[in-house]
């Protein structure tokens, strides 16, 4: 009797794990992150348009400027996110830019750090390179951990930094003063022209950040992207976290070897690791069911990993659609103003105190 409820038991197990590895959730997350990929290439070429319009005056281009470019702003969203918080009040500069942080910021909490895995566009890319180079070397390369430690905490680093400088040195006066200069105004355009007249040192850095992603997979995520950091933190605070039945567990490590993090899933009950993209890779490779499922810390229900890319894509999708609703998706900017700033464009540095600040916001207001 015993025998025939085990084999059973064995029979089910199976069929559940046919049906699991025939609906992988790999390919969703992958047309997810070429959905994104596509849309932040729209956005650039309107950019491009709306920047070529100011540029001629009008005669060329277009003068819609797409919202969706603050999202490549994070440190004017974090000054805004902060603003929010010490006055309840959303700059009206980049309100998008806010949006979006959020929006990323919520899905970490919720999914763990699944906004590196499933959204970003410097995401996709490092992972393509990262596969491109596991083919080329026929595995994945690892920094050995006496300097992997270290060079993780760069970005640590970059984060405490930016931190520190706009949470705990900046005052709300300093802070709207920030908000309010023409360097913040235009830090898109600003960004355009950095990349569109790039120095040769940038474009070495960039060249070498490139290339040292395809032997060291995730190379700018994993060691220098202060932003995923932000959203790694947040994502231990996740309730929902991928656990390991150690009693269905065959030990094959097929887990470990595929995760792009190098965590190794195989010898833990719970992964809660900074580290984890939510990626999922582990559960679609492992070979028994119901070995790896996503769970609540403390509860018994399964979280279908098919529900991570709906929970991943609707969350994100919601607090954009936040921000159009309430009417603080575009900013309130008139077209002659970013003309009249198109002028004085080279003269707009990065201030360092209130004082520059303030005094960079009365030159411009003279020269209106």
């Amino acid at each position: 009797m015993n025998k025939k409820i085990s084999s059973l038991k064995e029979e089910n197990s199976e069929k559940k794990y046919r049906k699991n590895r025939q609906k992988p959730i790999q390919k969703y997350r992958f047309w997810i992150q070429i959905a994104v990929v596509l849309l932040c290439l729209w956005i650039g070429i309107e950019f491009f348009n709306f920047v070529k319009y100011l540029e001629t005056s009008g005669l060329e281009g277009s003068a819609y400027r797409p919202p969706g470019v603050e999202g490549f702003l994070p440190i004017s969203s974090l000054m805004s996110l902060y603003y929010f918080f010490i006055t309840g009040d959303i700059h009206p500069a980049h309100p998008a830019g806010l949006f979006i942080l959020l929006a990323a910021i919520i899905v970490s909490f919720v999914i763990g750090k699944s906004f590196c895995s499933w959204l970003c566009p410097f995401g996709w890319l490092s992972e393509l390179l990262g596969d491109i180079g596991e083919k080329l070397f026929g595995r994945k390369l690892k920094i050995p951990k006496w300097l992997d430690y270290p060079m993780r905490s760069l970005k640590y680093l970059l984060l405490v930094f930016f931190v520190y400088s706009i949470f705990f040195l900046m005052t709300e006066v300093s802070l709207r003063a920030f908000l309010d200069s023409p360097y913040n105004i235009v830090a898109d355009i600003k960004m355009y022209y950095f990349f569109a007249d790039i120095s040769r040192f940038a474009l070495i850095v960039i060249v070498a950040l490139f290339f040292l992603s395809i032997p060291i997979r995730n190379f700018w995520c994993r060691y220098l992207c202060p932003y995923g950091a932000l959203l790694g933190v947040i994502a231990l605070f996740s309730p929902l976290k991928i656990r390991r039945h150690s009693g269905r567990c065959i030990d094959c490590a097929k887990c470990a070897k595929v995760c792009p993090s190098f965590i190794r899933v195989d010898k833990i009950d719970t992964v809660i690791s900074d580290e984890c993209t939510s990626c999922l890779k582990c559960i679609d490779i492992c070979p028994v069911a119901d070995t790896l499922e996503i769970k609540p810390i403390g509860g018994r229900l399964t979280f279908p990993k098919k529900y991570v890319a709906v929970a991943v894509a609707t969350i994100f999708v919601l607090g954009i659609g936040l921000g159009m609703i309430s009417g603080n998706w575009e900013n309130k900017l008139k077209i002659a103003e970013y003309m009249h700033h198109q002028k004085y464009l080279q003269s707009y540095g990065h201030p360092t105190g209130t004082a520059e600040i303030k005094k960079l916001n009365q030159e411009s207001d003279r020269n209106r």
